[in-house]
């Protein structure tokens, strides 16, 4: 009986350990700080501190260099669905072009990181990411008859250039920083 409580105990330890649970607790970690940081970023510095300093991308970038594309695929996914839920932001309008926005970036930096260092493939990432985005909106209002309801590529660019520099500046350290205080490597 002995033997088996204690076998229990070493295999929830095992468990506990593992290389899947860090990248679970970490993609709910950084879900977490996806849903709030844009808020935090609103209070702040006002109604458009997000399109300044584009802060829900930070935890995806985050993820996509820790944890890869799985991770950072839901955590795109949920900062964006459960902000709208808790926050009414993004609005309804702009929540699928958010969403596919940030998928978008998470699938890209994922990949481009398996191949190359942090800075090469964030800055990939940042260029062709808006390429295909810019795509995907010119797809919406041409193919489909969709509003973009304001959005351009071009004027995100434009006013979003202080968290693209914030980003090329910061993700790449604090995602080696995880890593290396997890003992991970982005598989």
């Amino acid at each position: 009986m002995k033997e088996r409580v204690l076998e229990k105990n070493n295999c929830l330890s095992q468990i506990l350990s593992a290389k899947k649970a860090k990248y679970i607790i970490g993609t709910i970690l950084l879900s977490g700080i996806g849903i709030t940081l844009p808020r935090v970023f609103h209070i702040l510095a006002g109604n458009t501190a997000g399109a300044t300093f584009l802060p829900m991308h930070i935890a995806v970038l985050i993820a996509a260099l820790t944890f890869g594309i799985t991770s950072s695929t839901i955590v795109a996914g949920s900062s964006v669905i459960f902000s709208y839920l808790l926050t009414g932001m993004p609005s309804l309008a702009r929540l699928p072009y958010m969403l596919i926005e940030l998928l978008i970036y998470a699938v890209l930096l994922s990949i481009f990181n398996k191949k190359f260092n942090s800075y090469i493939s964030l800055i990939a990432t940042i260029i062709l990411g808006r390429v295909i985005y810019a795509g995907v909106l010119a797809f919406s209002v041409n193919v489909l008859g969709l509003s973009t309801y304001g959005i351009s590529v071009i004027e995100s660019i434009k006013v979003g250039l202080l968290g693209i520099i914030i980003q090329l500046l910061f993700i790449p350290i604090i995602a080696k920083i995880i890593n290396e205080r997890l003992q991970l490597k982005n598989d």
